[in-house]
């Protein structure tokens, strides 16, 4: 059977309209070859009825394919011709499939053909159309700028109607035609500009020819007058002798005068002020200025923008590209010096006593926080005694604490520092006190400079602060360094066990005082803090930190008195305070006895009376001579335990009118130099 079919001729293929889909034809060869013209029948066919046909056909090979199902289902051997029938029929329904299938795809190519040409052809008449568009906004512009042109005579200030009429000579002006053609008004008004510019244009090249020939002689009087200069100096150096031996350093001021321009403002004025103060009222001061001027000088002048500096930055930078990019601690660093550099140049002043010794104060001006420090050393002609209990008197760090009353210099007086230092992790300018110097309200004041405060002030400001400052901040470094210069030797004395007392002194005391001072040693605040027998101290709020403290061991027999002493900065001016214990026969504090408590009260509140010759510096010496001439009126005074025979342990010495008074057995500390009799108060 399959014989059969294959010796049958092919067929040729009809579509519904009856065109063959190919024909036979002979080429090279005779060899024959289909040709299909499925383009030329595309354009002919209706694709509605190409949809309709497909319909069919696969209607048709699912009815085929159904009825081969059933053939083979029911296993018959005489249907087997007919499913090869079936079979042939639906190849031949698959053949109109593909066929179907390939004309499909060429209407999908053709129209994607026929919609990219559309598109084509629509782009092109939207870029005519944009051409079209800008041509317009071009032509547009033209016209405005045409519009809104204006001629360059309308910037010109032409002189007033009135005055053109009145100046202007007929030939330029003729009103028979400007009158009524404001055109022609114009031209007239711009020919009589020119004409004026004209004749300025020539007065200005003869102001020109005179201003050279005066130049000429400025150049002439200046040539002389550097001519002039080399002879000068010759003169000043030639007077250099005279200068010294007159004490008038003429030269050196000039040249001091020169650097003083390089100072910031604050230093400025404070150097003024104290020169100033120098050659009025005290030939002792001097001032001077410290530090490199060329870098004050570099520091004053703008920064320079150049190629060079561009250049050399660009190459810095590729450099710097391979290096490892600095940490934020590393940043903050650079920050925190940045914020705390002071200026190059700084002032120094020099306060010279009568004995030699000399306070040498460096102030310096801190640009970023635009406040001043101040750092003291001193020197003397003789060698101190080194006296352990003397080291913090002339300390650089206490030595002007509390000049004046509060002003510990401790933390910047500028408000705004407050917020800086957050932006770099500073929690206390305390921490570069040390390096940088104190901050005292009263050096900010000599510098000019005035911060708002809780407590209203005055408006001074500048100069004007400066110089009501001057004089009284004089007095008082100058009574500091003498009231601790006095407490340097007292010291040394003190701790011998020797209290010193002038001869003015000897008349307020017996000439004779069996108790004795057998130690003298320094005290920490901490230290004070926590001694029983001053927390009535303590409690009114009398201690600060600022403060010195001591302790003074004073004996006589078995009663042993220790003194714990604190010393105000503005010594001589805030007397000492003692507060006392005494060792014997048990501890007595004074709040536990009323006679400890009298003799504090003696030091303490009397201590007017041993201030000695002004200005007070053998107080400190004068009270502890007091405490122990009281110390003897305690114990020989004191009554004696009738039932202890031998001699009394403290045999009385001292003349008393009366040896206690009052229910509370007061004894009499009160000692009349004059009569030599102790009595009560």
């Amino acid at each position: 059977m399959s014989e059969v079919l294959k010796k049958r001729k092919p067929k040729v293929i009809r579509n519904e309209g009856g065109t063959p889909e190919g024909k036979r034809i002979r080429g090279d060869g005779d060899q024959e070859a289909r040709v299909y013209m499925e383009e030329v029948e595309l354009d002919m066919r209706d694709h509605s009825r190409d949809y309709v046909l497909y319909k069919q056909t696969c209607q048709s090979l699912v009815k085929l394919m159904s009825e081969i199902h059933d053939m083979k289902t029911n296993g018959s051997k005489d249907t087997a011709m007919e499913i090869e029938q079936r079979r042939m029929q639906g190849c031949i329904h698959f053949m109109t499939l593909k066929k179907l299938n390939r004309l499909a795809h060429m209407r999908l190519k053709k129209g994607r053909d026929q919609t990219h040409e559309a598109k084509q052809r629509v782009d092109a008449l939207h870029l005519q159309l944009q051409n079209l568009l800008y041509e317009v906004l071009h032509l547009q512009k033209e016209i405005n700028k045409c519009l809104e042109f204006k001629s360059k005579h309308e910037d010109i200030d032409l002189v007033s109607l009135e005055e053109f009429d009145r100046e202007a000579p007929p030939e330029i002006s003729r009103p028979e035609i400007t009158k009524a053609d404001p055109h022609q008004l114009t031209l007239s008004r711009l020919d009589w500009e020119l004409e004026q510019r004209k004749r300025l244009a020539e007065k200005y090249k003869e102001s020109l020819t005179t201003k050279e020939k005066i130049l000429k002689g400025i150049q002439i009087k200046k040539e002389y007058l550097s001519s002039l200069q080399p002879q000068l100096q010759n003169i000043m150096q030639t007077s250099l002798p005279v200068q010294e031996y007159l004490s008038m350093p003429f030269e050196q001021a000039q040249k001091q005068n020169e650097v003083a321009r390089r100072l910031p403002p604050p230093l400025y004025v404070l150097f003024v002020q104290v020169n100033a103060y120098r050659q009025a009222c005290d030939k002792n001061l001097s001032v001077s200025i410290i530090g490199d001027v060329e870098e004050a000088k570099a520091l004053s002048k703008p920064p320079e923008d150049s190629q060079d500096d561009e250049s050399d930055s660009d190459v810095e930078e590729e450099q710097n590209t391979k290096r490892r990019r600095p940490t934020l601690g590393v940043q903050l660093d650079d920050k925190r010096k940045e914020m705390l550099k002071c200026h190059p140049l700084s002032v120094g002043v020099n306060l010279k006593c009568k004995d030699g010794s000399v306070l040498h104060l460096s102030f310096y001006y801190l640009m970023s926080l635009d406040i001043l420090t101040v750092k003291a050393k001193v020197t003397t002609e003789t060698e101190l005694s080194a006296a352990i209990s003397a080291r913090e008197l002339l300390s650089p760090e206490s030595l002007l604490n509390c000049l004046y009353t509060g002003d510990r210099g401790m933390e910047t007086p500028n408000p705004a520092n407050r917020y800086q230092f957050d932006k770099v992790g500073i929690v206390t300018f305390k921490d570069y006190i040390r390096e940088l110097g104190h901050p005292y309200i009263w050096v900010q004041n000599l510098g000019g400079l005035r911060f708002p405060t809780d407590s209203p002030e005055g408006q001074l400001t500048g100069s004007s602060l400066s110089a009501s400052h001057m004089e009284t901040t004089t007095k008082l470094l100058q009574n500091r360094l003498q009231s601790r210069l006095a407490l340097q030797k007292q010291f040394a004395s003190l701790e011998h066990g020797i209290i010193p007392v002038s001869s003015e002194s000897q008349c307020l005391f017996p000439a004779k005082i069996v108790s004795r001072l057998v130690k003298w040693t320094t005290l920490t605040y901490e230290e004070y803090m926590e001694l029983p027998y001053t927390r009535h101290v303590i409690d009114a709020g009398l201690v600060q930190p600022t403060d010195l403290y001591f302790m003074a061991y004073i004996e006589r027999g078995t009663a042993k008195l220790q003194a714990a002493i604190f010393l105000n900065p503005r010594y001589s001016d805030v007397p000492p305070f003692f507060s006392l214990l005494l060792h014997w026969k048990g501890e007595r504090y004074g709040s536990t006895d009323d006679n400890l408590r009298a003799m504090e009260a003696e030091v303490n509140v009397y201590h007017q009376e041993l201030r000695g010759p002004h200005p007070g510096y053998q107080l400190l010496t004068n009270q502890l001579q007091r405490l122990c001439l009281c110390l003897d009126i305690y114990l020989e005074t004191e009554s004696q335990d009738e039932s202890v025979e031998g001699p009394r342990e403290f045999p009385r010495e001292k003349m008393c009118l009366r040896t206690v008074r009052g229910p509370s057995r007061l004894k009499p500390f009160k000692y009349n130099h004059h009569q030599g009799f102790f009595s009560h108060r």
